[in-house]
């Protein structure tokens, strides 16, 4: 069985009797909507037309937000209704992230997230949803798409119907009649700092740079809903510290032949310490950003283990194990343990580094995270964040220094791709395009900044060091350059997280 709706556009009148409806039956908060109406103006003046596009929750044959909830607050159905479960949501967003339709909201008051669930209510006592009722047109039309006598599959089977952003491969089941085909096509039109009767609440900081232009000239959306960017500085940030942690796990068996000193504090408890340290940072920074923050255990008491913020957390905490392991065998003396266990976090470290690609693989609404590239450049990220990390401590010696310069050259390269590699979708052009004019607060171009200090700028030391034959592990000037390493990293993170959430999605 499978729940759906059909929207009628050759009825539909655009009267908004629908959002209004949903608003009132749900509580819907002021400034959310569950189910609206967009409008979008083709033509040129005087020659323009208004078309109506009705948009909500595709309630997904394969929906993403179901997959990627870390607690199972969201489900799906037996009668094919995604629901959510308001009580158990942690308010970490990621279905927001995965949703190829902009069709989730947070709720500001409870932290929860809400979205259209087929009034699934009404639906219990055989009562139509009230979007249905209150059409005045009778253009939506609701049904089993999997039973062939009932009404809506009949009219899927005759007509020739349109579902939004099939290339997601998600399987909507919201169909559309009637509609102008480019209104279901985010991106295509453009969008003004204002709407036909509000400024648009979405419009940001940025203007639309000339490589993520709308692709349809003489097509504009004057009517909209806004959604927020939700994921913003702290997961940027997570994303350096959990790298930090990472590569200095992962360079930690090899330290003695980077020329630190076998038997030193550097080379028996500086690994383990700045990846506790740094662990403990990136597990603040993931609880912080919840908006039930106190809900945070609700990933080991109730885990969706297909999702990857579950399996990151196991990761981390594996890795967070076996690394006070090592801390308590060098303690304790059993050198020969550490060693075995380090050889062992090397893995761990890895997967540490990579599982936020797999993650951001999961968030289906942000086609800039799905590149192939993010998960090797995660992993020389880790690498080259480790380190820096370690170069203040190393004796004059171009081992540690050579390495650092490969992974500076290896994270540039990466870096320019995000930029000219050919996308194979619109949003992730137009994301791309907005990679180096995000800004943060006043701080123009973070981006580039990003380039400056991580690779830049840093590569220029290196290299300086090597032909004045000056010791490339000079304290220092090598924690100059971790500095600036790191500030980099944070910088380029925070213009990629932001970058993929401004294409619009509805």
């Amino acid at each position: 069985m499978q729940y759906g709706f059909l929207m009628d556009h050759r009825r539909c009148i655009g009267c908004h009797a629908c959002t209004v409806a949903c608003k009132s039956e749900n509580s819907v908060p002021v400034g959310s909507f569950r189910t609206w109406v967009k409008y979008t103006e083709k033509g040129r003046f005087p020659s323009v037309k208004r078309h109506f596009a009705v948009l909500r929750c595709n309630h997904c044959t394969k929906a993403p937000c179901v997959t990627i909830c870390p607690v199972n607050a969201l489900e799906k159905r037996k009668d094919g209704i995604v629901d959510i479960d308001r009580d158990a949501c942690i308010g970490c967003r990621a279905c927001m992230q995965a949703c190829p339709f902009d069709a989730i909201y947070l709720n500001e008051d409870t932290g929860a997230v809400e979205k259209c669930h087929f009034c699934a209510h009404r639906i219990e006592q055989n009562l139509e949803p009230a979007c249905v009722i209150v059409c005045p047109e009778q253009a939506i039309i609701v049904g089993d798409l999997h039973d062939p006598n009932s009404r809506i599959s009949k009219m899927v089977a005759e007509e020739v119907t349109l579902v939004r952003r099939p290339e997601q491969n998600t399987g909507p089941n919201v169909h559309y009649l009637g509609v102008e085909p480019l209104s279901l096509v985010p991106g295509a039109a453009g969008r003004q700092n204002t709407y036909i009767w509000s400024e648009r609440p979405d419009a940001g900081v940025e203007e639309w740079p000339q490589e993520a232009a709308p692709t349809v000239p003489d097509l504009t959306t004057v009517l909209d809903v806004g959604h927020k960017v939700e994921w913003g500085w702290p997961v940027a940030l997570y994303l350096v510290t959990k790298g930090v942690a990472a590569g200095a796990a992962m360079l930690a068996p090899f330290i003695v032949d980077f020329g630190i000193e076998r038997g030193t504090f550097a080379e028996r408890w500086l690994p383990e310490i700045l990846a506790l340290v740094f662990t403990t940072l990136t597990t603040i920074l993931l609880v912080e950003d919840l908006h039930r923050p106190l809900k945070f255990l609700t990933l080991l008491t109730r885990p969706n283990t297909k999702s990857w913020l579950v399996r990151g957390a196991w990761i981390l905490i594996a890795f967070s194990t076996v690394t006070a392991a090592i801390l308590a065998a060098h303690w304790f003396e059993f050198d020969r343990a550490a060693g075995a266990l380090r050889a062992l976090n090397v893995v761990l470290g890895a997967a540490a580094a990579i599982y936020t690609a797999f993650l951001f693989r999961q968030c289906e609404g942000r086609d800039l995270w799905q590149e192939q590239s993010l998960l090797p450049h995660l992993l020389v990220q880790a690498l080259l964040c480790g380190g820096v990390a370690f170069l203040p401590f190393a004796p004059p010696a171009e081992n540690l220094a050579l390495f650092v310069g490969i992974a500076l050259a290896a994270h540039g390269v990466f870096m320019g791709l995000g930029l000219k590699a050919k996308h194979e979708t619109l949003n992730a052009r137009q994301a791309a395009g907005f990679l180096p004019i995000v800004r943060m607060g006043s701080i123009k171009s973070p981006f580039r900044w990003g380039l400056m200090l991580g690779a830049a700028i840093p590569g220029v030391l290196l290299a300086a060091t090597a032909l004045q034959h000056i010791a490339p592990a000079a304290p220092a000037l090598s924690a100059l350059i971790a500095l600036a390493v790191v500030a980099g990293m944070f910088f380029y993170k925070y213009a990629y997280v932001r970058a993929a959430q401004l294409p619009p999605l509805s």
